[in-house]
């Protein structure tokens, strides 16, 4: 296919509405022709990006440009991705690049199994007990250009982390990380010897022309993988389909500080809202209730999420938003529901899968910040 050819391919798919795929930023080919097309040779596919501004399907503006930014690789069925793969992020369509894969427990409600598996399920509350099943989650960086088009559907300084000082609710938040699954990654290779913008860029990584990816970790990231591991670590994943709304939660162990004579456990949990299906719906209140080991049951009700009330429809199917919760317990859980309204003024409840919090039982001291 040649480059103009491949340009106006894109540009043909930038208008075409997906029932579940990335904001309009960009649209890629069918899988199909990802896996024909392959890596490299004259058949490979330019992987095209508007540069700057956030484009809709629906109302583009006159004289928008396309960049090429590298070439399109077939998406891996089996195996994982290494340290240094490009990729695009098929939900939110921003440009990144793989740092390295965490295996975590995946509980899916949806396909629970009928035999109970001990030390292997989460019980929810009235409802059925999940195996855990193996998936394959990386830590990423997110192209620094791509942020403010995906800040309204992804938070940007999701992962944070807490200080080591005597300020107990200090928190701490770390710009352009993020987890991603690996059926979100959509692989492309480059020849830039820079292709993604993160000032932690060329902190972990350089360029060796001889390697596949040709992006390879430095000493820097494996010191910073194995130091800030505790709160870092990704180990459970939980997922429940309501009314054709996915809820994906993960939760993470932040650490523990002690305040006024007690101790104070923190988590942070990240929550991602599909809408499945073509019917526009609007997020309207949120209902937690939290179960702490040291016997306390907490009940939350508000407005939206973070101070917002996404809209997920067709063209921008998803939304993504990081929080927090404390204990004054090493343990505890939580569950809840999210209420919607279709177009229609009528309402639904979307369940949030109950998932625990468990402190590291290998807890070490907790990191002091970035220190290269």
């Amino acid at each position: 296919m040649s480059g103009g050819a491949a340009r106006r391919y894109v540009a043909a798919a930038l208008g075409r509405a997906r029932a579940r795929g990335p904001p309009p930023l960009w649209e890629p080919p069918p899988a199909r022709h990802l896996r024909a097309l392959g890596t490299g040779g004259a058949a490979a596919l330019p992987l095209l990006l508007p540069p700057r501004r956030h484009l809709s399907s629906r109302n583009r503006p006159e004289g928008k440009v396309l960049e090429t930014v590298g070439v399109f690789e077939a998406p891996k069925q089996h195996g994982k991705y290494e340290t240094g793969q490009l990729f695009l992020h098929s939900v939110f369509g921003y440009r990144g690049i793989v740092l390295f894969p965490w295996q975590a427990r995946l509980y899916d409600r949806d396909v629970a199994s009928p035999v109970t598996e001990k030390n292997e399920n989460v019980a929810g509350h009235g409802s059925k007990e999940v195996k855990g099943k193996t998936h394959t989650y990386y830590q990423v960086l997110i192209d620094a250009r791509d942020c403010p088009h995906i800040s309204q559907r992804s938070q940007t300084e999701a992962v944070t982390f807490l200080a080591n000082h005597d300020d107990s609710r200090a928190l701490y938040a770390i710009p352009g990380l993020d987890y991603v699954s690996h059926e979100d990654i959509l692989p492309y290779s480059s020849t830039d010897q820079v292709p993604i913008q993160h000032e932690l860029f060329e902190r972990f990584l350089m360029y060796d022309q001889t390697k596949v990816p040709p992006f390879v970790a430095r000493d820097t990231l494996c010191a910073w993988q194995e130091k800030n591991h505790p709160w870092l670590e990704l180990s459970d994943v939980h997922r429940e389909t309501t009314e054709n709304i996915r809820v994906t939660v993960i939760p993470f162990y932040m650490g523990m500080r002690e305040a006024q004579n007690s101790h104070v456990y923190w988590w942070r949990y990240c929550i991602r809202l599909e809408n499945l299906d073509s019917e526009v719906v609007q997020l309207r209140e949120r209902h937690w209730r939290i179960f702490s080991l040291s016997g306390t049951l907490e009940t939350v009700r508000g407005r939206g999420v973070v101070g917002r009330e996404p809209v997920l429809s067709k063209e921008q199917p998803a939304f993504q938003y990081s929080s927090h919760v404390s204990l004054q317990a090493s343990s505890g859980h939580m569950w809840g529901t999210f209420r919607f309204e279709r177009p229609d003024g009528s309402h639904f409840d979307v369940r949030i899968p109950p998932f625990s919090l468990e402190s590291n039982k290998d807890e070490k001291t907790p990191p002091s910040g970035l220190h290269w």
